[in-house]
């Protein structure tokens, strides 16, 4: 099958699911995310994590659940994919790991105090993965979602991005990255979504980054034989920017961050001595 018709086959279902047949490489190659990220996310949502309920939905292997908790909160994982979520359950077994999606959490009304999509808010249904993080949000709480992507000012990050997309048809067809604030909009005005942009980079073996670029959604899905061309002319291409063979990824984090509305106050009931008197 070609690459152009296998990107009008695949759905954005399978999309999501195709990460366990990578399981283990993306726990070993993705990046994790830099603590400038839930420094600001605890700005925006003025509250910490620490001591806070969590539930990161899209947990996969559990790359940002340890960061989570390594920040002190208490966190609820949610994850469909069942390989996916062995290798975070063998990786963080303390943490609650639930099978299920962002579209139909199995979580009481009101009991988080944040709602985390780390890479994984655009594998659901908006329509319903937003109402449903706003349920389960305390009244107060945060809806926060990010994504590293590669970073559009860096030259050979974006020259690459250019050419995955130019070979591999439908490449990112399903990134949400820089619209979430909107699209939570759509479905609930009102509530003032903040979107954010860090920069970041991390060094690491040449090897590694093409690990990470195969663990991408499209290339699991293309198989390793379909993908193993690609990787190889991204090998030259990159050994031609990065002689000595470490690669310096480039990141951008889109953020976007939206509290859930509190209950208006009730009026304070005036007070009896200050009351203005009445007309006789």
């Amino acid at each position: 099958m070609a690459e152009e018709e296998l990107a009008h086959r695949i759905t954005p279902t399978e999309l999501a699911l195709s990460f366990d047949s990578v399981a283990a490489q993306y726990a070993t190659a993705r990046p994790g995310y830099p603590s400038a990220l839930f420094d600001l996310v605890e700005e925006l949502a003025d509250a910490p994590f620490a001591g806070a309920t969590v539930v990161d939905v899209g947990a996969g292997t559990g790359i940002a659940t340890r960061l989570l908790r390594d920040r002190g909160a208490q966190v609820i994982a949610v994850e469909p994919g069942p390989a996916m979520g062995a290798r975070l359950r063998a990786q963080l077994p303390g943490v609650p790991l639930l099978r299920a999606s962002g579209d139909v959490l199995p979580l009481a009304d009101a009991s988080a105090d944040f709602v985390t999509y780390a890479q994984a808010f655009h594998w659901t249904d908006p329509s319903l993965s937003v109402p449903e993080a706003l349920r389960v949000l305390r009244p107060g709480g945060t809806l926060a979602l990010w994504w590293n992507v590669p970073d559009p000012d860096v030259p050979w990050a974006a020259a690459q991005e250019a050419r995955l997309k130019a070979r591999l048809p439908g490449y990112h067809a399903h990134g949400t990255t820089g619209d979430a604030d909107r699209i939570i909009d759509r479905q609930v005005p009102g509530l003032g979504p903040v979107h954010r942009r860090l920069h970041w980079t991390r060094r690491v073996p040449l090897d590694l980054h093409l690990a990470h670029l195969g663990s991408r959604s499209y290339f699991a899905t293309l198989g390793p034989e379909r993908a193993a061309p690609v990787l190889a002319d991204e090998r030259t291409a990159l050994l031609a920017h990065f002689p000595d063979g470490t690669v310096e990824e480039a990141y951008a984090v889109d953020l976007t961050v939206v509290r859930s509305p509190r209950p208006p106050r009730p009026p304070r009931p005036q007070d009896p001595g200050t009351s203005e008197p009445r007309n006789p």
